[in-house]
């Protein structure tokens, strides 16, 4: 690993900005063919590279993104979000498995009425039975789900009949109708009713689901693919495409190679350097597209081995100094050149509810020294900081799946060691990766979340209730932000909304539970022959259904026998 040298160990790979903004011009100008072109009749398949194996199929437990887009070829939602990202009242959102609903007039219920069409890819209708059984496993505690905490305002689902499902709320909310439609997938009651709650998260429904989506389930082959074939007689059409297939990388380099190879039709994550490479690849094009996620560096505030605070990172004064000493405008220049910018907040620049005006952590290494003073770490002769015998010592756990996160690992290790601080990286697989984070086993580690329209997603991931009923593994807790979240939330002033979230943002960038690294601007590489729709920004595959291939121009895999999944 690099020394306390810091970036010249680390050679710049990035070409210049001015060379990546061209190239950049050029692509969204071609990436516009696609709505444009001929597509003639449907069919084809679309290989889409992913650096790391799906978790899970069961819409429930599914975090990482390839899970997500899996899901979302397999399973609908009541209703789908529509393109403006519109997360208040119901404007915009689209049916799905509900062919229409309507509010009551207090605007405390919700019916929900079903397409008569619809059905499970094993031919059983689908009924309000199922929207009801999906809403309490979602909300069961033993169960588990990473948004339970995002149902809160839901206080039940009743059956009126077979095609209509009422939610019932305790108060009225700007978002009721998002929580009740964009957080939950509808899951088959009939094949998972009889599973104790315990044991849904190991059931075998999770290798072998079976939705009511445009895509069936076919075949998932272990750190090799994921396969989906077209459900030709879906209640909303058959997809444009007669088969999706996830080519399951061990790692960013391998996945990239698959586009460059032929192997592949589309790679999300573009590094500058790649793009370079783009250019040698006539076969090929760039298209940009936004992306709500941030990276950050997150720190673990539990001891891993007791119900107490971490011995280093539970102190306030050792985040902030460890937040003050890395220079995060030089470390994504290093990364990203121009293709990224440096994050204000746990939020996304163009999202709807992010904040300008949020004062972030100062680069200021002086000063950082002086907090760790403070904090009783002490630096000696050799340069070390220590609290009597114990060193200022930790780990650092990143994905061998993530090229991004390795490098700022590195950057990180350098930068902090010039205070006396000492990181360890450790570069594991994906899945053990995400085992360490889930259990909290773990000092720090470089995330990346992709966020929901809407900023109800600070419940799941920084509120107190998120360690228990979301994704808060870092521990983080302060009643002052959880308060700030929930009026923001709950506020149909949006002036109110924007003060309290203000509140929110500020209070949790002075505490520090994390390190704002970077936000990137995302660019995906692209076969030619694959016409694309429009990339949604919390869901770049929203539209993959409709994707289409002009006859002439499908190659020898799209002719690979589909088997019995078909129909």
């Amino acid at each position: 690993m690099p020394g306390p040298g810091g970036f010249s160990s680390l050679r710049r790979l990035a070409p210049r900005a001015w060379l990546l903004s061209a190239a950049l011009v050029s692509c969204q100008r071609d990436s516009g063919r696609g709505a444009a072109a001929e597509s003639g009749k449907a069919g084809g398949t679309v290989v889409v590279s992913v650096p790391a194996d799906v978790e899970t199929l069961f819409p429930p437990f599914a975090l990482a993104n390839q899970s997500k887009l899996a899901i979302d070829l397999l399973f609908d939602r009541l209703s789908e979000i529509g393109d403006s990202l519109n997360t208040i009242g119901d404007a915009g959102f689209r049916p799905q498995l509900a062919d229409r609903w309507t509010w009551a007039s207090d605007s405390l219920s919700i019916a929900f009425h079903l397409n008569p069409q619809a059905r499970w890819h094993d031919g059983v209708p689908v009924r309000a039975s199922d929207v009801r059984f999906t809403y309490e496993m979602y909300r069961d505690s033993v169960v588990g789900a990473d948004v339970r905490s995002q149902l809160s305002t839901i206080d039940s689902v009743t059956v009126r009949d077979s095609l209509t499902a009422v939610f019932w709320f305790s108060r009225r909310d700007p978002e009721q109708f998002f929580n009740a439609t964009y957080q939950m997938y509808i899951c088959p009651a009939h094949l998972l009713d009889r599973i104790p709650p315990a044991n849904l998260r190991s059931a075998d429904f999770g290798r072998h689901p079976v939705g009511s989506g445009r895509f069936r389930f076919m075949s998932w082959t272990p750190g090799a693919s994921v396969d989906f074939v077209s459900d030709t007689a879906n209640y909303r059409g058959r997809a444009q495409l007669d088969r999706v297939i996830l080519s399951v990388a061990p790692d960013f380099t391998t996945a990239v190679a698959r586009l460059f190879s032929g192997e592949a039709d589309f790679y999300q994550v573009l590094l500058p350097e790649n793009i370079a490479e783009l250019a040698r690849h006539p076969s090929l094009r760039a298209v940009p597209y936004t992306d709500p996620s941030y990276g950050f560096l997150w720190f673990n505030l539990r001891d891993r081995r007791a119900a107490r605070p971490h011995p280093v990172l539970g102190d306030r004064r050792v985040r902030r100094a460890l937040g003050m000493a890395l220079d995060r405008a030089r470390m994504l220049q290093n990364v990203f050149d121009s293709l990224a910018v440096v994050p204000k907040g746990p939020f996304y620049r163009s999202a709807a509810f992010a904040d300008s005006a949020v004062t972030p952590l100062p680069y200021d290494t002086a000063a950082a020294s002086r907090l760790l003073d403070s904090a009783g770490w002490m630096r000696g002769p050799d340069g070390a900081r220590r609290k009597g015998n114990r060193p200022l010592a930790l780990s650092l756990v990143v994905p061998t799946s993530s090229k991004t996160r390795l490098r700022y690992a590195q950057l990180i290790q350098d930068q902090l060691a010039r205070i006396g601080v000492a990181v360890s990286i450790e570069a594991i697989e994906f899945g053990a990766f995400k085992q360490r984070i889930q259990t909290h086993d773990f000092d720090a580690t470089i995330s990346v979340w992709v966020l929901d329209p809407s900023p109800s997603g600070l419940r799941q991931s920084w509120e107190t209730a998120g360690e228990t009923g979301g994704v808060n593994w870092g521990s983080y807790s302060n009643p002052v932000f959880d308060a700030a979240v929930d009026s923001a939330l709950a506020a149909l002033d949006p002036a109110r909304r924007r003060f309290y979230l203000r509140r929110a943002f500020q209070t949790i960038t002075d505490d520090a539970p994390a390190v704002w690294l970077y936000e990137p601007r995302q660019v995906a590489g692209v076969h030619r022959r694959v016409q694309l729709r429009y990339l949604r920004p919390d869901a770049w595959w929203a539209h993959l259904a409709d994707w289409t291939i002009a006859p002439s121009e499908r190659i020898a895999r799209d002719h690979i026998g589909l088997g019995p999944g078909a129909r």
